[in-house]
């Protein structure tokens, strides 16, 4: 009913505006001339693509109908004011320097016979304090007051458009950029890290010839009656230390690569940049054992250093649940809901004060009808000991750049739960945040999928 009413309300705006602007043709009291030049111009500049082309479209449809020359001047990148067309020249290929009686100006300004209009670019209606440019028009006598309030219109129609023709300009060449990209993504990041995967394997090898060396020594030592010999068992024992280290090294090295990997093939889709949104590739997956276990295994170092208890659920131990999502995606959702539990995690005082408990809960809960009449979901729970959030906080908590009035002098975007939210959204989910017992909960909910001969 808000979002009617707000649409019924700019509805008649609009239809006031669409009024005033109506009386106020009928006071500019245009010239047949001066409404056909502004017609011809709109014509034109929706007719020709090119920045070139609207640059001489810009000069050369007044001298058509009057007795001038016009000259257009944009600042150029080093902030200097740049001559890009005119009528009285040859095309030209790059930007001349502007001459030094041509200054930036704030407002109109006569020269003798010239008329100097600023061009504002942005926003209509929006802050005018500099200019972003010049149309210059030179006639060969003065310029009546009518005539210069029909420039003034006609400049303030070509800076519209021409803030329309940059803003495309530039959104054409950020796409070709992120294609590039996307393509040195693709070849120097992704295939690059398969590579991993091989040298990965070969140090696998390398360690297990390293337990064969050991027990070979082991053998050795035996049937060279050096059972009880001291200095050799140093030696044994140093050799199994380093077999242990190494060991240990090598799976810790291999979750990590398994966890980048995971979310650099899931960010760097080619899809992702071609659609100009987050493509989801769904595979029937159980979350605990796929996603949620080894995100905790990433930050279980982090959270030990922190202080933060991992306490897990008894009735997800023997989770059976398959749903369909994108694994990487999702793996990143939690990721971002551990990273925060990282940050924002505080010990509170519990059984009365008399215990203190700094700790991270998990878990996940059947709601039913969770997405209308006959359509369940799955609501998956991740709690953090600490203060609440403020109302206002918990109201927008997940829009993107917002952070908690509780964030301190932790480092952070506001990012991480608007990218939760588009993930879950888009898997046809919602998101949410309650205030509990010693903590916060922030949740989200997926639809079960629909079982077999279900219409």
């Amino acid at each position: 009913m808000a979002e009617q009413g707000k649409r019924a309300g700019t509805f008649d705006v609009i239809r006031q505006r669409i009024k005033v602007k109506r009386e106020d043709y009928k006071r500019y009291k245009f010239t047949d001339d001066q409404n056909n030049i502004l017609k011809t111009f709109f014509d034109l500049a929706q007719e020709f693509d090119s920045l070139v082309e609207f640059y001489s479209i810009s000069v050369l449809i007044l001298p058509q109908y009057m007795d001038v020359i016009c000259r257009l001047y944009l600042m150029g990148d080093g902030g200097t004011l740049q001559l890009v067309q005119a009528s009285d020249k040859e095309p030209l290929a790059t930007p001349q320097p502007a001459p030094a009686s041509i200054q930036q100006i704030s407002q109109i300004t006569r020269q003798a016979n010239t008329l100097l209009l600023p061009i504002f670019l942005g926003i209509p209606g929006g802050k005018r304090e500099e200019s972003s440019g010049v149309f210059e028009v030179i006639a060969p006598q003065k310029i009546s007051q009518q005539v210069e309030f029909f420039l003034e219109k006609f400049t303030n129609r070509l800076a519209v458009s021409l803030t329309g023709k940059l803003a495309a300009h530039q959104s054409l060449k950020h796409i070709e950029f992120v294609s590039n990209l996307v393509t040195d993504i693709e070849h120097n990041v992704i295939i690059p890290n398969m590579y991993f995967k091989h040298l990965f394997n070969k140090l696998r090898k390398k360690i297990k010839d390293m337990d064969e060396l050991e027990q070979q020594i082991k053998a050795m030592k035996e049937a060279m009656g050096m059972t009880g010999n001291e200095s050799c068992q140093k030696i044994l024992d140093k050799v199994a230390s380093l077999h242990k280290s190494l060991d240990d090294y090598h799976q810790e090295m291999e979750k990590h690569h398994k966890s980048s990997s995971l979310f650099i093939e899931s960010l760097f889709r080619r899809d992702h940049f071609t659609r100009g949104e987050l493509v989801l590739r769904t595979r029937k997956c159980i979350v605990v054992d796929e996603i949620i276990a080894p995100q905790l295994e990433h930050y279980h170092r982090r959270f030990l250093s922190q202080g933060v208890v991992v306490e897990h659920p008894v009735d997800m131990q023997d989770e059976e649940i398959v749903l369909q999502v994108d694994v990487g995606l999702l793996a990143q959702v939690y990721a971002n809901l551990f990273s925060n539990a990282l940050k924002y995690t505080e010990t509170v005082d519990v059984d009365g004060g008399l215990k203190q408990r700094k700790a991270l809960a998990y878990g996940r809960e059947f709601v039913k009808d969770c997405f209308g009449p006959g359509i369940d979901g799955v609501k998956f729970n991740v709690f953090t000991t600490g203060h609440h959030l403020s109302p206002e906080d918990a109201a927008k908590i997940f829009d993107e750049g917002c952070r908690g009035t509780n964030v301190g002098n932790q480092l952070g975007t506001g990012h991480g739960l608007s990218f939760v939210r588009q993930v879950v959204e888009i898997h046809g989910g919602s998101v949410g945040y309650e205030p509990v017992l010693h903590g916060n909960n922030f949740w989200f909910c997926l639809p079960l999928p629909k079982e077999e001969g279900d219409s």
